[in-house]
């Protein structure tokens, strides 16, 4: 199987080009990477999930955080062979930069949709778009995900640590 068409990827695709859930491609995206190439940051797995990160931060006007992620997930989608194949690549480069320059200058949100140009990643997209659907009131949720999931135990977590780094003390 072509590792693009992985069904996690497939979601991912999902998520980006027809929910606009930059939040679950992130999720969907590192789930896949943890597969595949766990702990390599270089992997050109991880430019994808740099740029739904991006689109989450710009679209929440995180500037900052957007330009970071924007500007890491750059140079490993550029020439990044089978990690590209079914995208026009070139367009999906011009796209990062496009949205570099306008996260700089502090644009508005612009959303793109990554440019799919393969005709089987399509159809093996198409095929499963069929499972999803999203509404307009889901938009704020999208947005504001990250804050409105349950982290009690993340937070309980890092409570626990704190306390035996301060006991070391």
């Amino acid at each position: 199987m072509h590792p693009l068409r992985h069904p996690l990827f497939i979601r991912f695709i999902i998520h980006f080009n027809y929910e606009a859930d930059y939040f679950e491609c992130h999720e969907v995206g590192e789930d896949y990477w943890k597969q595949i190439a766990p702990k390599d940051k270089t992997h050109p797995l991880t430019g994808w999930i740099q740029v739904a990160v991006g689109m989450y931060h710009w679209r929440r006007s995180n500037y900052p955080g957007a330009l970071r992620s924007f500007i890491r997930a750059k140079p490993k989608l550029t020439d990044a062979g089978v990690w590209t194949e079914g995208f026009d690549a070139d367009s999906l480069i011009e796209q990062i930069g496009t949205a570099i320059e306008a996260v700089t200058k502090r644009e508005e949100f612009q959303p793109f949709k990554l440019p799919l140009i393969g005709e089987e990643l399509t159809k093996e997209v198409e095929t499963t778009l069929s499972a999803y659907t999203l509404t307009e009131d889901d938009v704020y949720y999208l947005m504001h995900k990250h804050r409105l999931r349950d982290r009690s135990s993340i937070i309980s977590l890092r409570e626990q640590n704190k306390r035996k780094n301060f006991d070391k003390f």
